[in-house]
Parts: structure tokens; C-alpha cells; sequence
């Protein structure tokens, strides 16, 4: 299969990917941090849809900072309706994901996009989101993230840890939650958990 993986500079779920066999392209405006330079596209990735004629697979990590729940407070509304200072970044980044989201699945019949617990099925035209753990995969960490499908199916939990990490204390387990800011935090927050790509390309596309 020839397979987009959009807004993935870390090259993980490309990676898992390229080891079953597929014809897989990581995508981001950042040069590639995963070391395969010659099968990252570096573009923007509406470019990087149309840079084939046809993807068998688009997978989609569109930026969120505007869009979820925890940033309310800044680009939200308030309580009589007023939007708050950031509001319209959030309004522009919505439809900027729309936008996004219309365009691969026009021309792909399997397409995914990942995004954590935000505002996109209260305020945009997207599928239910299926929502996913790290635990669910392996990994001894909360961090719930929203996948939004088209002519795919829901991953299926691969190895829950719940029970052992619910007796690690809070801060390690919500590790990510509690990173102090800095430039590399949107940079490791965004990183996909290797439990989850491993399960992404198995489960979506299989082994040649």
C-alpha cells in the first residue's frame, strides 16, 4: 500500500509501516527527527495529499493546541457567549482541520487523523471520535487521544496495563500531562506511543 503518514515528523508510525512492507511517506513542515530523509516529504501536507496521484492510506496529526479542551480558557467562550482572546484561532484552526480532513478523504478511502479530546465534533462536520490509552497498548501512561475514521476500523486494544500503571502515582503516569514547558514539550507530547503505531499498521494495513 502507498500510505501518507501527514504531520509526523518523528517518522514512527512510517516506520512500523515500512516494516510490514508498505510504501510509506512521513510528512511535516519540519525536517524528519526519524533519520529517513529520503522518504519524508517536507511540505505542507495539503501539498504532500496531492503529491501522488492516488494513496491507498492517509494518517493525519494536524496541530492542536487551538482545539482542545484544555486550552478553553484562552480559546473558548465565556459564560454569556463572548469569545475569549483566542478565540478565533480556535474558529480558524477548526475549519483549517476541516479543510484538511474534506480534501483526504475526496480523494482516499482509508483515511485516519489523530487529535486529543477537543472541540472538533462540537464544532466541525467529523465522524464520532473512537478514543484510545496508551495503557490500552502497553505503556504505562494516560494520555487519551481521539481518532477520527474513514473506511477504517476502531484499533483493538493490544496489551491493557491499566490495572499495573493505576498503581504508579499521578505524575508518572499522566507523565506528559505534568512536562514543563519549554520548546521540546509540544515536540514530545505529539510523539505517537510505539505500542499505538505498531497497532496502527497491523491492524489498518497488515503485513505484505
Amino acid at each position: 500500500m502507498k500510505i501518507l503518514v501527514a504531520c509526523e515528523e518523528s517518522q514512527t508510525i512510517t516506520k512500523e509501516l515500512r516494516k510490514l512492507g508498505h510504501e510509506a511517506y512521513s510528512n511535516d513542515v519540519d525536517e524528519c527527527s526519524g533519520g529517513l530523509h529520503s522518504i519524508h516529504l517536507q511540505m505542507d501536507c495539503f501539498d504532500a495529499i496531492k503529491f501522488f496521484d492516488k494513496w491507498d492510506m492517509i494518517i493525519m496529526h494536524p496541530p492542536c493546541t487551538a482545539m482542545t479542551v484544555s486550552g478553553n480558557s484562552t480559546y473558548g467562550l465565556n459564560k454569556d457567549g463572548t469569545p475569549k482572546p483566542k478565540h478565533n484561532e480556535r474558529v480558524k484552526a477548526v475549519k483549517w482541520t476541516q479543510d484538511l480532513w474534506n480534501l483526504a478523504t475526496s480523494v482516499c478511502d482509508k483515511v485516519a487523523m489523530e487529535n486529543p479530546v477537543g472541540v472538533l465534533n462540537t464544532m466541525g462536520d467529523f465522524p464520532k471520535a473512537n478514543y484510545i490509552q496508551p495503557y490500552q497498548f502497553g505503556h504505562m501512561e494516560q494520555k487519551k487521544t481521539g481518532l477520527w475514521l474513514h473506511g477504517l476500523e476502531p484499533l483493538k486494544a493490544t496489551n491493557d496495563v491499566y490495572e499495573d500503571m493505576m498503581k504508579l502515582p499521578k505524575k508518572e503516569r499522566e507523565r506528559l500531562h505534568y512536562m514543563s514547558p519549554g520548546p521540546e514539550r509540544t515536540r514530545m507530547r505529539s510523539k505517537t506511543f510505539a505500542g499505538i503505531a505498531e497497532a496502527i499498521a497491523w491492524q489498518w494495513a497488515g503485513q505484505i
